[in-house]
């Protein structure tokens, strides 16, 4: 199967509004888009919901968890799956919704700790996504938008939808601020190459609706812990150039998250850093981690591979090099987890960047 659309987003309202019971997914360590979109359509569903009944749907994240997600969440029924020392507990066993939505991904390798949950369930999971890669088995149903510049304008509309309003200027304002988180999260608060003319005009209309971007922004962006400013001065200290200087790469260990005091999930936007150097095209940063294993079994190692290139009128699909390691994402902003060390990962990323580096030279 196609990872493509199967279905509507009026068809999709039409079914959740029926709907009794609802788990709301999203990819694990979860980033702004995956909280602002799960968040906006729990909230959603939960609206007109009698508030004397169990409310009607919950979100489940996948941990480790950004700083600031208890402010974001709120009184939102969320649930944070446990972690043990094989990586986080899976979902409860006994919940068995009505149906499952999952939003901003529909790949296995982000869904893994849920996966056999979701797969025995398959004919009432949904997905909503903006990404070009995926696994169509995720979900029976699927509403993909790769215009989109975030999960949370196909969601956005969902919710609309949802609440049977005209314009997304009517949603309730907590619904409009959780969306307004996704949307300004994955256009790095508007100064990526995804932003549109309807990435304004949606944040705009969200605005209207109650979002406060001031604060939004403050309780999201001015936040910094001091631990993660050391660990992203320890990734721009191993910063290498190749390729001419055409590729920046750069490399955690686990010894320097635990030498700074920061957390596994502190190094999100490191790799934006290196690309503001002049003749930089690609950036890659690697971060050691480690495969969950079943107990009294040695750990298998891994490397979390993100990836990022520069806008323009040739660039490197970044994507495109993110497949070849088993991972995906966008044009610009892709990744992967290959099961290497982060030695055997370096040696991996550079081999799969030189033939698209070489190819955009050719076409200078």
């Amino acid at each position: 199967m196609a990872y493509a659309s199967n279905t509507t987003i009026k068809d999709l309202a039409q079914r959740l509004r029926a709907a009794q019971s609802v788990v709301v997914l999203t990819h694990a360590k979860p980033d702004g888009d995956a909280l602002g979109s799960t968040l906006a359509l729990v909230r959603s569903l939960n609206h007109d919901w009698p508030k004397e009944l169990t409310p009607r749907a919950q979100a489940w994240y996948v941990p480790p968890m950004p700083p600031w997600a208890k402010d974001i969440i709120g009184a939102t029924p969320a649930r944070v799956l446990g972690a043990s020392l094989g990586g986080p507990d899976g979902p409860p066993t006994h919940v068995d919704p009505d149906m499952v939505v999952v939003c901003d991904t529909g790949s296995w390798t982000q869904l893994e700790h849920v996966r056999e949950w979701i797969e025995s369930r398959s004919g009432v999971v949904a997905c909503v996504d903006h990404h070009v890669q995926g696994d169509a088995e995720v979900a029976s149903l699927r509403f993909i938008d790769t215009a989109a510049s975030a999960a949370a304008q196909p969601v956005g509309e969902l919710c609309r939808a949802i609440l049977g309003l005209a314009s997304l200027d009517q949603l309730p304002a907590d619904v409009a601020e959780a969306l307004y988180v996704g949307l300004a999260s994955d256009t790095g608060w508007f100064k990526h190459s995804n932003v549109t003319p309807a990435v304004f005009e949606e944040a705009a209309s969200l605005l209207r609706a109650g979002a406060r971007h001031t604060a939004l922004f403050r309780s999201i962006e001015q936040r910094q812990k001091a631990s993660r400013l050391r660990l992203l001065a320890r990734a721009l200290s191993t910063l290498e150039l190749h390729e001419n200087g055409r590729i920046a790469l750069m490399t955690l260990t686990l010894a320097d998250i635990a030498a700074t005091g920061a957390e596994p999930g502190d190094s999100g936007g490191f790799v934006d850093h290196a690309g503001m150097i002049e003749g930089v095209e690609v950036v890659a940063l690697l971060t050691e981690a480690w495969e969950p294993t079943p107990h009294g079994t040695s750990p298998k190692p891994a490397t979390k591979i993100s990836f990022r290139s520069k806008a323009g009128e040739r660039f490197i699909d970044v994507n495109l090099v993110a497949r070849t390691l088993g991972g995906g994402g966008h044009v610009h902003a892709a990744g992967a987890r290959p099961s290497l060390s982060i030695e055997q990962t370096r040696l991996a990323v550079l081999a799969a960047l030189a033939p698209h580096v070489a190819a955009l030279s050719a076409s200078a």
